[in-house]
């Protein structure tokens, strides 16, 4: 998969993973958390954009953060939307 392609698989899993929180479908969101690292540690590697080094940089330090301290509630949640919704629109950049 190129970079695209992944962000946009990172952004929707990140959706789910807001919905999944809400529902308080723990096992769903840990499976879901680790298919997503999967996916920035692919991205990692993967050729980006110059322009999109700066979401991707700030993306990553924070999906660190919240991947380690998953609270099933309202705030943890949309922090996970919010960041679907910016890797969607930027994936574009990659």
């Amino acid at each position: 998969m190129n970079a695209k392609e992944l962000t946009l698989n990172i952004a929707v899993n990140l959706g789910r993973l807001c919905r999944w929180s809400m529902e308080g479908r723990r096992a769903r969101v840990d499976q879901f958390l680790a298919e997503t690292e999967g996916f920035v540690k692919a991205l990692e590697l993967a050729p980006k954009s110059d322009r999109f080094m700066p979401t991707y940089e700030w993306f990553k330090k924070d999906f660190e953060v919240l991947s380690h301290n998953v609270q099933m509630d309202a705030n943890w949640a949309e922090s996970m939307l919010t960041w679907a919704n910016i890797l969607t629109h930027r994936a574009s950049l990659t």
